[in-house]
């Protein structure tokens, strides 16, 4: 069994890198050609298939009423294929919300992500502190080692009433106030 699965590892490959390298750059150059083929084609296509459906129009020797009723038959070509085109974007935004829906579904569905959590280190002491009978002690250390933060109490301004300070800085002393509190 060893000596099977060693003679497939040692196995030299069939092709060398050269010639590896080689057929690939053939088949690289040849889908290339291929590609360009088919937009060629494509395109002829595309000029038939116009070609097929609409036909060149013949205006000489139409009078001028033959050629209002063309213009009206075009413009009602025209309108139908924009009706046709609205219909088909109002399908699109209507299916590309839907899909955004449901992928935000998904989303949910699947949760949130759990952060990657951080490695603690941990000194040797600590470790065979976590193993001894004194586990308790261990952990009262622990919260020990914790900083301590201070919260400031926010200042709260006094609530006066509104119609004394505005009976204060009516007239002339009021403002003569607010323009010696400015500097």
């Amino acid at each position: 069994m060893y000596e099977l699965i060693l003679s497939f590892s040692q196995r030299k490959p069939k092709y060398s890198a050269t010639r590896r390298l080689h057929l690939k750059s053939k088949l690289l150059k040849r889908a290339a050609s291929m590609l360009v083929t088919e937009s060629e084609e494509k395109k002829q296509e595309k000029v038939r298939v116009v070609n097929e459906s609409y036909p060149p129009l013949k205006l000489s020797g139409l009078s001028v009423e033959e050629l209002q009723n063309l213009c009206k038959d075009l413009h009602r070509k025209i309108d139908v294929v924009d009706e046709v085109r609205y219909d088909m974007e109002v399908k699109v935004v209507k299916n590309d919300t839907e899909i955004q829906m449901l992928s935000q579904k998904m989303a949910g569905l699947k949760g949130a992500k759990r952060p990657n959590l951080k490695r603690v280190k941990k000194t040797t002491e600590d470790m065979l502190g976590a193993c001894s009978d004194s586990s308790k002690l261990m952990k009262a250390d622990f919260k020990a080692k914790l900083k301590t933060v201070k919260k400031e109490e926010e200042k709260k301004e006094e609530v006066t009433d509104w119609r004394k300070n505005v009976e204060a800085m009516s007239g002339m002393e009021g403002r003569k106030k607010l323009f010696n509190a400015g500097k």
